[in-house]
């Protein structure tokens, strides 16, 4: 089969779909990228969120930037920043330790080189989906794919039962693909039936996840107190870091003298809370109560921290994996039914691994095609 005849469906636009199918476009090959949400993005997300008074507001409250340490990674982000999608954030890091009130650890310049997209997080995945060669699809849920043995290949279809039409590959970046999770949301088997395959069910069984609430935060002026970027929190019960989202190079879109900021609360606070208010999406209420509590614990710092002008909480129920199922290959490959599974889950819980499964899966098909990844 050729480049040319070969078609792809890439479940999700976070990065790892995203990397994957411009990577995949690139070669030639026809991709079709599906995502439920209403953009690209995935955990790289950023939040537009508009005051009363007109004033936009955006915060990345997802990925807050990321590093790498890995040379195919780096080979494609050193491709990113050549066409301005990332740019480097110089920022100042540190712990703030809560028992003393004290910030420690101070990290000097130049440790890692800390990415971020431009203008938000977000920039990057909705670049690569943009690329030539890559048909985006968003507002649409994948509900079920069958393998058809006698023609080779996948036809998917929508959770509300529409065909989505037939493909050659699949590529898979959600884990809860084959999760029975899923049908607690939905009330439908999950989209990927692995009954036929023991050893990947079992591999898909339950990947461990750690939740996570993020707290977005605008004020009418800097935090005087706080001497650095961002930092982490030693021995808070609720907080687990905070960062200042307008200090990012590129932010050019906040408006004059607001700061805005996002805080990211710890494991154990969420699951708590996760645990009592139960798994379907939050109340408005209820992420409003979280977000009190998150605030409160910030102010507990004694960092003279004033009254907010914008203040919200998102879940992250389970978009962080607590583990790494794809081994060396970085992503689960089934060649015989030629069915790719990406995603950071299978390299490491991290926007590099993200990066790396989708880079991998790629070039798994691409070999398949006896094509070049060109990494």
């Amino acid at each position: 089969m050729s480049a040319a005849a070969a078609n792809v469906a890439v479940i999700g636009a976070g990065i790892t779909g995203a990397v994957c199918a411009s990577l995949l476009a690139a070669r030639g090959v026809a991709v079709t990228l599906f995502d439920s949400g209403r953009g690209a993005g995935g955990r790289m997300a950023q939040r537009r969120e508009v005051m009363d008074d007109g004033t936009e507001l955006r915060f990345d409250h997802g990925a807050p930037y990321f590093t790498v340490g890995n040379d195919e990674v780096a080979r494609v982000v050193g491709g990113w920043e050549a066409r301005g999608l990332v740019a480097e954030w110089k920022a100042m890091f540190a712990c703030f330790d809560r028992e003393t009130g004290k910030f420690r650890d101070f990290d000097k310049e130049g440790t890692t080189k800390k990415y971020v997209g431009v203008p938000g997080m977000n920039s990057i995945c909705k670049s690569l989906c943009q690329e030539d060669g890559v048909m985006a699809k968003f507002g649409v849920t994948v509900g079920k794919m069958d393998w058809l043995q006698d023609r080779s290949s996948w036809s998917l279809a929508s959770l509300d039962g529409k065909d989505l039409g037939n493909f050659d590959y699949v590529v898979a970046t959600d884990k809860n693909v084959a999760s029975q999770k899923v049908s607690g949301l939905t009330g439908k088997p999950p989209p990927l039936d692995l009954s036929a395959f023991p050893h990947l069910s079992t591999m898909f069984q339950d990947i461990p996840v750690r939740p996570c609430f993020a707290l977005m935060l605008a004020f009418s002026e800097p935090l005087a107190m706080v001497p650095v970027q961002g930092f982490s929190f030693y021995k808070s019960d609720s907080l687990s870091w905070a960062f200042c989202d307008s200090s990012k190079p590129g932010r050019a879109c906040v408006p004059p003298n607001i700061q805005s900021w996002v805080l990211r609360s710890t494991t154990e606070y969420a699951s708590k809370v996760i645990s009592s208010m139960g798994p379907r999406k939050p109340s408005a209420d209820a992420l409003s109560k979280v977000a009190e509590e998150l605030f409160k614990e910030f102010q507990a710092t004694g960092l003279n921290i004033p009254q907010p002008i914008f203040m919200k909480a998102h879940r992250w129920g389970s978009a962080f994996p607590a583990v790494s199922i794809g081994g060396d290959d970085k992503c689960v490959w089934e060649k015989s039914i030629r069915l790719a599974i990406c995603g950071d889950f299978c390299a490491s819980p991290s926007v590099e691994g993200a990066v790396l499964s989708g880079t991998r899966g790629a070039s798994k098909i691409l070999g398949c095609l006896n094509l070049p990844s060109g990494l």
